[in-house]
């Protein structure tokens, strides 16, 4: 009978999923807030052009968003175990908090709730390579 650590194979698990994922959430609602509303009663092709890319931008936040929930997720249910909760006891609260705040992304466009996000993004990031023994730089394409 063959046993393993986690749901699959080792080596399968990464933060980095949920880290692409919440840095398109920060891109994403920085495009939004940055977004300009055609003057009223202006060109009806400019204003078409406009929702287009706004519904578009809301539409990746979104699925983005819920992209790095579910990243995160797994790792919290399929990868971290008993013993790693031993070692880091506020495991539960850091993965509630950033599902929570995964949750804020999709609720509102606030760049506020992005930067939560991919800071606890950044804390399970953290928390994975210490349990592997590894110093893994954190490092994003966001500025």
């Amino acid at each position: 009978m063959v046993h393993a650590h986690c749901d699959g194979p080792c080596g399968v698990y990464d933060p980095a999923q949920a880290r692409v994922a919440a840095e398109a959430v920060v891109a994403m609602t920085k495009k939004i807030l940055e977004l300009k509303r055609p003057a009223a009663g202006g060109d009806p092709a400019a204003d078409l052009a406009y929702f287009n890319t706004l519904t578009r931008y809301i539409r990746i936040k979104e699925d983005e968003a819920e992209n790095a929930k579910h990243h995160l997720l797994v790792l919290w249910t399929d990868y971290f175990k008993p013993e790693h909760v031993a070692k880091f006891p506020d495991l539960h609260e850091t993965f509630w908090m950033a599902a929570k705040a995964a949750s804020a992304c999709k609720h509102e466009i606030s760049g506020e709730h992005a930067q939560e996000l991919l800071a606890a993004v950044k804390k399970v990031h953290e928390m994975f390579w210490t349990t592997k023994n590894r110093e893994v730089p954190w490092m994003t394409a966001v500025v």
